[in-house]
Order: structure tokens, then sequence, then C-alpha cells
């Protein structure tokens, strides 16, 4: 490759093509397709036709743009690549098999769409797999973690990158179609990235104007290239993205020049290309079927009686990737050693971040002991502040931000610096830099959470993004919360007013069955702590949890305090004794902003009734069913005459599993003060006490196994 010299997002020269490499491009480009179509073919399925038309952006991404080193799929500085629409991922396989990645044999290729249960080439891309950045698959989320990888690459490179020493300069790449860009999410992304200015973050467009119900003018007509450009973007466009690797590899250089947007490279290609079906629906999502498939081979001068071909030419034209990478690691490693020299202290902390550590290794003293809480009613979301704003001010991993709720939520702490593209100046005179770790998401929920996915998977650890809304709005979130729990991505969402106790904002904002949800979603942690105390131990359990995203679900309203009872190292067990009482006739079961209600009728059958109750804390369900049998049965007592009733202003789904009855919610909220709305549902313990009487009274007349199988709703409260 000829080079000139530049110097912009870590390329030190604009891309040349050799002459010499045309033949061997096109070379590639027939063999890419053949083997496509052959790869759907064996197994009867797949999604050949984007992976087919996308084949020259490819060549130019792996061959000649992106810095990358396949011996070493976790460089620290590589470029990141993600494949938004995810159901092309042969597109992804098929180059990362060509680059050299050790673990992605051809016999791995064939393994597409097979029983294989070791096959590293799922349906769409799974970021447990050496070169697969993120998982995608849901349309939007891709382009949505690229702009979070782009925003940790900013982040990082102006926190710790010196002159003449640019530790941190790689480029994110985002391959998109048709389908992304019709995504809410996508272009709330899409609005971020060019509010922020990530001209590190480069998204190509792969452009057939073909989705799964036809051609795209069906449901969209939009004018894509100036919807870009109004959000801030660079727009370039590319007419022959089935064959011009030049003309793709001229926007690529121009990208990589810019220095205050994103880039959206708008590239026509054909879906399908070379087959029967090329720009028609039907090459998006089934194999071409066995004469179509001996028609393509013909088309591109194959031998239609080989399959799986790829020749040593080929082979041999992308072998220079491996040499590439190593040389890029070795000059990215001198580099390092010299910066450690100069900049000892900054070098220390970014090794920890590499490595995947905090910055503070004793970081649990930050958070505030039992004694220094107050034992006043506090609303819980004021404890999450008291917990988390010592943590974000020292710990530099932490990038902490809100939905638009800065005053409800608490999560800015004192000197805290917004990450901002640093030439804004806004109207309220609230600004910032890149090295900001207080993100303004403005009303965007969704792309709150798949952003911050792609911020904690730059490098797991070197990031722990910390987002925070209502709880009743991450229902808006739930599809990039479920992304990182299916990835692994720790990260922690703050969920304030998370009850009826909202009050006056009334049911759209008073969450019901928002808790089944995230209960039911595997590896997460919904944490329902009840006082200040317990909500340390949800932080506790939530940063050490390096492989889980959490949520911390807190009150709105003040909640009852109980330093007595409460206990940090109980909620890390998800359930732990809270109140003991010997020879118990009932366990209440206490959750989070209802704890009060629980102690409080515990009171009133004692007092009244003559009936003696224990209290259970149950702030996360997940957690308690990581503990050893013989602790749950000390805890619930399932072996013991007494029942067990859970009390909550949810719906009761999930509870059955640990309690013989329930006290809670079976219809939406209403606007009302937050305590009025508590009594008006019957959340009261003159309401809640004679009722646990009767289900008492009904077990000593008739046994606790009159009650297995027969979950009751105490609840006589109904609107």
């Amino acid at each position: 490759m000829s080079a000139v010299e530049h110097n912009t997002n870590g390329l030190s020269h604009q891309i040349v093509v050799p002459s010499q490499d045309r033949e061997k491009i096109h070379l590639a480009l027939r063999t890419i397709r053949c083997l496509v179509a052959d790869l759907c073919e064996q197994y009867k399925g797949g999604h050949p036709g984007g992976a087919m038309g996308m084949a020259a952006i490819g060549i130019s991404l792996w061959k000649y743009a992106m810095k990358y080193s396949p011996s070493n799929p976790q460089f620290f500085n590589r470029d990141r690549f993600v494949l938004s629409n995810g159901h092309t991922c042969l597109f992804q396989y098929i180059f990362l098999h060509l680059s050299g990645y050790t673990a992605m044999t051809m016999d791995q290729l064939k393994s597409y769409h097979s029983t294989r249960t070791d096959s590293i080439c799922p349906g769409h891309p799974e970021i447990e797999n050496d070169g697969i950045e993120v998982t995608t698959g849901p349309l939007g989320q891709g382009i949505a973690n690229a702009v979070g990888l782009a925003m940790a690459t900013k982040h990082l490179g102006t926190v710790y990158n010196r002159p003449g020493f640019s530790l941190v300069d790689n480029t994110t790449w985002c391959m998109i179609g048709d389908a992304c860009l019709q995504e809410g999410v996508s272009l709330e992304a899409i609005q971020l990235a060019g509010h922020w200015k990530l001209n590190n973050l480069v998204v190509i467009y792969d452009n057939n104007q073909v989705t799964c119900d036809g051609s795209v003018d069906i449901c969209n007509t939009e004018d894509v290239n100036t919807k870009m450009r109004a959000c801030g973007w660079n727009v370039l466009d590319v007419e022959d993205g089935c064959y011009d690797v030049e003309g793709i590899i001229a926007a690529f250089n121009k990208a990589r020049s810019s220095t205050d947007k994103p880039t959206f490279i708008n590239v026509r290609t054909v879906i399908g290309v070379g087959s029967k079906a090329a720009g028609d629906a039907k090459a998006h999502g089934a194999a071409f079927g066995a004469d179509d498939v001996t028609n393509i081979k013909r088309i591109f001068g194959m031998n239609p009686e080989e399959h799986f071909v790829v020749s040593e030419e080929v082979y041999s034209y992308f072998r220079d990737a491996e040499n590439r990478g190593k040389a890029l690691e070795v000059n990215w490693q001198q580099l390092l050693e010299g910066y450690s020299k100069e900049y000892p202290e900054l070098h220390g902390e970014f090794k920890r971040r590499v490595e995947g550590k905090l910055t503070v290794e004793d970081w649990s003293r930050l958070i505030p002991s039992k004694e220094d809480f107050p034992t006043s009613p506090t609303p819980s979301r004021k404890s999450a502040g008291l917990c988390c704003n010592p943590l974000a001010s020292q710990v530099q991993n932490l990038m902490v931000g809100t939905a638009d709720l800065t005053p409800s939520v608490n999560m800015a702490w004192k000197g805290k610096i917004d990450f901002q593209n640093p030439d804004l100046k806004t109207t309220c005179g609230i600004n910032g830099d890149y090295t900001g770790r207080y993100i303004h998401w403005g009303i965007r929920e969704h792309a709150m959470a798949s952003i911050s996915n792609g911020l904690a998977a730059f490098n797991k650890g070197t990031i722990l993004p910390v987002t925070s809304s209502f709880f009743m709005f991450y229902i808006y979130a739930a599809p990039g919360v479920r992304m990182g729990a299916l990835q692994g991505l720790q990260q922690i969402h703050i969920a304030t007013h998370d009850s009826i106790g909202t009050g006056e904002d009334g049911p759209t904002h008073q969450p019901i069955a928002l808790a089944a949800l995230y209960r039911a979603m595997p590896n997460i942690f919904y944490i329902r702590p009840c006082d200040s105390e317990e909500t340390a131990g949800a932080f506790i359990t939530a940063l050490q949890a390096t492989s889980t995203p959490s949520i911390i679900s807190l009150s709105r309203q003040n909640l009852e305090q109980y330093p007595q009872h409460s206990s940090r190292d109980g909620v890390q067990r998800g359930a732990y004794v809270f109140v003991e009482e010997e020879d118990a006739d009932v366990t209440l079961i206490g959750i989070g902003a209802e704890m009060v209600f629980a102690m409080r009728t515990r009171q009133l059958l004692q007092r009244r009734f003559n009936i003696k109750a224990r209290v259970v804390s149950f702030p996360c369900q997940r957690l308690f069913e990581q503990q050893s049998i013989e602790y749950k049965r000390e805890v619930l007592q399932y072996r013991s005459k007494a029942p067990r009733v859970v009390i909550e202003a949810y719906a009761v789904n999930g509870w059955e599993r640990y309690a013989d009855a329930g006290f809670s919610m079976a219809s939406f909220g209403h606007s009302l003060p937050g305590a009025a709305a508590y009594k008006y549902f019957g959340f009261d313990e003159e309401i809640i006490a004679p009722e646990v009487v009767h289900l008492v009274e009904d077990v000593r007349r008739e046994g606790i196994e009159s009650l297995r199988g027969e979950f009751r709703d105490l609840n006589p409260v109904h609107h």
C-alpha cells in the first residue's frame, strides 16, 4: 500500500489500493460471494443476500482500513468493528477467517446453522467469540453500541493521551442496513453521536433498499442523507458498493480525516448480487437453492462442482494482516513503555484500567458505614446518592449518566465534569469536555442502556457505566438492559420512583409489573433495598458483579431506616432474617419500600392478636437462588408449620416459589399523594394484619398442607 502522511484517528497515512491488487480484489469478491452461497445452501438456511452485497466493504475494511491484530484479538488499541445488521454475520465470519483469526477455521465456517454446540458461527454475532466486539441481532442495538465504543475512545484518549503518546486513538466502524435505520434506538444514538461530535465513528450504510417484506419504500421514503446531516454527521456516497473497493477506500480516508463530526457513508449495494434473487427480498433470509448456487458460481467464473473453495491466492492476499497486527502491537507496547517513564502515575492508573480493575483498590471504604447514614426517614434514591457519589468522585472507571433526571436521581457529585463536546456552549451554562464522566443522555432511555453496553464492552472493566431514570422508564430501556445481561456486561442501573409511593404522577409512572420482567431476566441482579444500609449492600453487590448488570430499585418517598435490623451483608445473599421470632406463627417477607408495612404489621399482630411474626428482608431473588439450600431453609423456614406472606406493591408473579400468600397489586396505580396511594390500595397494617390473622387461623385449623399449590391473594382491596 502506498501512503501519504496524515495523523487523525490513529491513521498515519491515507490508504491507496495498489494497482496490482485489482485482480486479487476481483478474485476475492467472487470467492467470498460463492462461499456465502455454499454456506447457506449447506443447511438450507441463513441470510446470504446482505453478506454477498457487502463483500467489497469487507475487503476495504479487513484488508486495507482497520487496525487489528488477528493473533491477539484483545489488542487494546485495535479498531472496533460492529455489525449492527447482525443477520449478515457470515460476512464477518468469513473475513475473520480470511484475516487469520485462528479460531475461525473453515471447519467452523461450515458449522453455520448446523447442530454443532461448539460452533462459533451463531446466527448473529456473539461477543464471546474472537473478533466480535458486541453481540448484535436486535436491529439498532449495534449502532448504539458503536456510539458507546466511540465514546470510550474519546474519553480514554482525552484523559490519558499526551503529546507524543497517543495511547488510545482507535476508530469504531459500524455496518448498518436499511432496517437498523428504522429503529428508534438508532436515531437516538445517531443524535447523540452527532451532538458529541464523535469524529472517530464511521457508520457504513449497506443501502440495498430491501427488507424482509419487500422494497424499503413500502414503509420508509425519507431522505436518509439529509437526516444524517441534520443530526451533525458528515455524509459521503459510494455509488457502486458491490465492486468499487477503491471508491470505498477513498470514503474511508475522508472519514478518518474528519476532525469535528462522525461520518455516515451511504454505500449502494445489491442484495444477493449474482443470484437470480438479486435486488429482491427473497435474497434476504433464505438459501438460494442448489440450482441458483450453481448459477451464481457460473456467473462468477467458479466451478459449480466445487464447494467451500478459497484458493491459496485469496488466502495469500489477506495473509499480511497478521504481520501488520503484530507490528501494531509492538509499536503500541513501545509507546506504552515510554509513557510509563514520562508519566508514571497516569501509566499506573491506565494499566489498572486496561487490566479491567477499578482505579481505587479499596473502593468499599468510600461507601458510608451504617453509622454514617441518617437514622430519620430517607428516600432510598437519596441513599443511593450517598453511596454512589463518593465512588464516582474517586473511581475513574465510573461513567454516570441520567435520562434528563439529574435533580431527581441524586447521581451528580460535587465537582463532576460532564462528558461533552468541549466546543459546545449551552444556553443554560452546563458545559463539559471529553474527560467528563457525567453523561446527559437526554430523554433517550433506550439509547442510554444500549450505548452503555458499548462503553462496557470497549474492554471489560475499563469503564463501568451507571445509568439512571425512573424505574417505570426502564421499560423503554429494557431491550438494551437485556442485551447487556446477555453479553455479561457489568453496569449499574439506578431505577428511582419505584412504587405507587411515587404518588401524584399517577399510574403512568407507578411500576407494577416491571419488577417481574427484570426478576425473570437471566443474569440480572434486580435489587430492591429497604433503607440506606441495604442500599449500600446493593452497591457492593453491583460493583463486585463483574459479569452481571444490576438494577438498584429505589423509592421517591421517605423510607423508615432500620439500623438495628438491616444488613449490607444480608443484601449480598439476596434475603436474610430481618427480625427473628422463636416459634413464629407466620413469616412476613418485606421488600424495598414496602418493608415498613411488614414491620408495622408484625407489631400489630403481636399487640392486638397475640400472633408472633418473624420478618425476612428479600431484596434480590437471583442472589438468594445462588445460596446453599441450607441457608435458604434457615431464612425461609420451608419446613416449619408457619405460612409465609410476601408484602409488595407489585404484581405478585414470581413470589409463589417463596411464599404461601401475598399482599400485592392486581391493578395499575392511581394518582394520589404517595401515602394516600398506598392506603387506597390496602397497604395499611390495619388492613393487612387481619388478613394475615385469617390465614394463620386457617393453617392452625387445616394444617400448612392446605396452602400447598393454593397461593392466596390476601389483599381484599380491588379497584
